[in-house]
């Protein structure tokens, strides 16, 4: 053990703030933004169908999750800094894959996609976890938000224009340059990796199968882990089916891309949930967003292919509300988890996005066998309407 002596001379950790988190997840969603619409219209100019397509994103899906409980086993041995910079290459090199517009690579260019997104997720949040105190996270998580909006207001429809006019390889080559300013920045800002230990930490190993179990025996945990996998039920099902909806009514693929990136405008009143729930509680902003999340995908899979602006409308209002749960939806799982298990506990979070790709998909690929595609909002609706139902009876008013 190092003396006080020495320990006064060895610089400090430094705790970042709000902004430098903020400022690496924008970058980081611009990258994943500019292929996020072209992934799915590329896949269904592969494969031919809605129905194909949900098959092959439940086939990825099933191959992340496994990935994704694994990988703090799998990583053990790194420094989150390298955990990070190691997802961040896996997006770089998932855009390669893509790029061929061939199906194996396809195929490929999402599985890396996805685990490349789930290492950078787990990582940075472990260090918001590390540095932001929980009393500031309603304030920190909506700001975090807000600023990359303006990623998600301008890379899926740039990304769509770009594989509309340059081919496959020109969103892919833009996602590429953007993930290599990502590492300058990163790099750049030399993050403490753990602000409250003398040493930096890697990432633990453990049994995903035991952690898992013990993400499930604590209610507060699985209630947070179900408001996340709700809100990313709409996004997923919106960035997947909004654009194949558009295409199937006739309408081009850029406005598909546009449509996505005016949906990711209202991310700015993400910052406004969180005035809200400070005020009023976090528990009645997630019931409430949940609830008009339902109303408008109702009404976007009733309207369907033959009335695509009306669909366009409401899933551009149902993106409010969802924006809103971005904003607050991780507040129940960031003070729910126990500080000493937080690296376990993180990772089985994660999870939520992988099955709300597998879940819904799988749904949808069975559906879309006899039901027209506007169906997919309708099932989504029903999911939202029961989520919400145990959000507002069973999270804390005090939350």
């Amino acid at each position: 053990m190092p003396s006080d002596s020495t320990a006064a001379i060895l610089p400090q950790p430094r705790r970042a703030g709000a902004y430098t988190f903020a400022a690496i997840f924008a970058v980081e969603s611009f990258v994943r933004a500019l292929n996020s619409t072209v992934v799915s219209l590329q896949a269904y100019d592969i494969l031919g169908s809605a129905q194909k397509v949900s098959v092959l994103s439940t086939s990825v899906s099933i191959t992340v999750l496994a990935v994704t409980l694994m990988l703090p086993h799998v990583l053990g041995r790194l420094r989150r800094r390298w955990a990070y910079t190691f997802g961040v290459v896996l997006l770089m090199a998932a855009s390669l894959a893509l790029a061929s517009h061939v199906l194996a690579g396809q195929a490929a260019g999402m599985l890396m996609r996805n685990v490349g997104a789930a290492i950078a997720n787990i990582t940075l949040s472990l260090y918001i976890l590390d540095h932001i105190r929980r009393n500031d996270l309603a304030r920190a998580e909506p700001l975090r938000l807000s600023l990359s909006t303006f990623s998600w207001m301008m890379g899926p429809a740039t990304g769509v224009w770009l594989y509309v006019s340059l081919g496959p390889w020109g969103p892919q080559l833009a996602a590429i340059a953007s993930a290599g300013v990502l590492l300058v920045i990163f790099w750049y800002l030399r993050l403490s990796e753990n602000v409250s230990a003398p040493r930096p930490v890697n990432l633990k190993r453990f049994d995903a199968i035991s952690n898992l179990r013990r993400f499930t025996s604590q209610p507060r945990l699985r209630l947070a882990w179900l408001i996340a996998f709700g809100r990313s039920c709409f996004w997923t099902t919106f960035f997947i089916y909004g654009p194949l909806l558009i295409v199937e009514s006739g309408l081009g693929k850029t406005l598909g891309g546009l449509m996505i990136s005016a949906s990711q405008a209202v991310l700015l009143t993400a910052w406004v949930s969180g005035r809200i729930a400070r005020t009023h509680g976090v528990r009645k902003v997630i019931a409430g967003a949940f609830m008009l999340c339902c109303v408008t995908s109702l009404g976007a899979g009733l309207a369907g292919t033959s009335a695509p602006y009306v669909a366009m409308g409401c899933l551009l209002m149902g993106s409010v509300a969802a924006s809103a749960l971005d904003g607050v939806g991780g507040i129940p799982f960031l003070r729910a988890v126990r500080h000493r298990e937080r690296q376990e506990m993180t990772a089985v979070y994660r999870t939520y996005i992988d099955c709300s790709e597998l879940i819904p998909a799988s749904v949808f690929a069975f559906a879309l066998l006899w039901l027209p595609i506007g169906m997919v909002f309708v099932i989504l609706a029903v999911g939202l309407a029961g989520i919400g139902f145990i959000a507002w009876r069973y999270l804390p008013k005090s939350l």
